[in-house]
């Protein structure tokens, strides 16, 4: 019989945990929308498009649809402006798929498309933005190099000044929904070495000289991760995104929403594992019990609840100085981590709390635990992360 709460609430699941004062009645009827959305338009097809490696890509009109794509951008472009718990609890809610890919390359635009709001001009939002937000183009982010990915100020992709236009060499690396975007917003350098030189361009898809390769992963199988490759590409400086050599600054504001994005998923795919072997324990009997009444299962449930929970409060506070305006780079960075590594943990007991069943593909926790890496490693790995506090500290 499983057990009783006060109040019936649960405190491990997602409809019952405990919700702070920031959730209104607006947020609660965004996440049943999605819900049921997820239910009903992704997970039923999950195993299959993870198994297949791609999603069909009608996901994405369907998406924009329910008002997933336009949420956070303005009305005027398609969008719905919402605050950032309108965000946390569509990251929760993706996450309930268990596949990261479907959710990486599905909101892939969330990375891409940014910077043109930032520092684009009204012409270039006009022109991308109402078609990215209606699924009907894709709109992917790249700046990482096969030669590296956080130094972000040493990117080696060049574009030189050729009468209107720009000429781009170089490739990059890693680069999610790479195969099937229509419009990329790409790092390149224009000037000297170091972050004064960095700007970034929109290259549309089908220019002359850009080609693209597909890239196996350990996780994320569903998304179209790919290499690019750049050889004298011809770009219109009226696809400069904001001023020559002053794209550094967008990129590292960017990343500010991307970690507080993949904190959101990470700590939601933590409680995932925890409600999938939470079902298992109290189902499966071991020496004569039941596998939630042996002590040492019992306490890995309350570490892992632990851990999740001190995430999320650490989750909210950061959402609510950056809904304030603020911009808490230290504390932004610290709770990627720590999301991070709460994921890791969660989805490694989930794993020993399930055993065999756990490793067999089609099970959400299988999927999570092989997908850990890539929350750890990108948008900035967790070592970039805490040399980026310490030089916040001025240690």
């Amino acid at each position: 019989m499983a057990p009783s709460y006060e109040n019936g609430e649960n405190p491990f699941d997602f409809d019952h945990r405990y919700h702070g004062p920031h959730y209104t009645e607006d947020h609660h009827a965004w996440r049943a929308a999605l819900r049921a959305f997820v239910d009903q338009e992704i997970i039923p097809h999950v195993d299959d498009w993870d198994e297949a490696g791609e999603f069909p890509r009608d996901l994405y009109k369907k998406a924009a649809a329910v008002g997933l794509l336009g949420l956070g951008y303005p009305a005027e472009y398609g969008g719905t402006p919402v605050d950032a718990f309108f965000n946390i609890i569509t990251s929760e809610e993706l996450a309930r798929i268990g596949a990261g890919g479907i959710n990486a390359s599905l909101m892939v635009h969330s990375i891409g498309l940014p910077p043109i709001f930032a520092t684009g001009s009204d012409e270039m939002k006009r022109r991308i933005a109402p078609a990215v937000l209606a699924g009907e183009k894709i709109h992917a982010l790249a700046i990482t190099e096969p030669s590296g990915g956080s130094d972000v100020a040493n990117l080696k992709t060049r574009a030189v000044a050729d009468g209107d236009d720009y000429i781009v060499n170089g490739s990059k690396m890693f680069i999610t929904g790479g195969m099937r975007a229509d419009y990329y917003t790409v790092a390149v350098r224009t000037g000297s070495e170091g972050k004064d030189g960095v700007s970034l361009l929109l290259i549309e898809r089908d220019r002359p000289g850009f080609t693209r390769t597909p890239l196996k992963k350990q996780g994320w199988w569903a998304s179209d991760t790919a290499a690019l490759y750049f050889d004298d590409v011809r770009v219109p400086k009226s696809n400069l995104i904001g001023k020559e050599n002053r794209g550094f600054i967008g990129i590292m504001t960017n990343f500010n929403s991307e970690r507080l994005g993949m904190a959101a998923g990470a700590n939601a795919a933590a409680r995932v594992c925890l409600e999938d072997a939470l079902t298992w324990a109290r189902e499966r009997m071991t020496f004569g019990k039941r596998l939630a009444d042996h002590q040492v299962i019992r306490h890995k449930f309350a570490e892992m609840a632990r851990k999740i929970n001190a995430t999320q409060a650490y989750l909210e506070q950061c959402a609510l100085r950056v809904q304030a305006g603020e911009r808490p780079v230290a504390d932004l960075s610290l709770l990627k981590v720590q999301a991070s590594q709460t994921m890791e943990f969660c989805a490694r007991e989930a794993m020993q709390i399930l055993g065999g069943a756990g490793y067999m593909r089609g099970c959400r926790v299988e999927r999570i635990y092989r997908e850990v890496r890539v929350m750890a490693i990108g948008g900035g790995s967790e070592e970039i992360m805490r040399d980026l506090v310490a030089r916040q500290m001025q240690i």
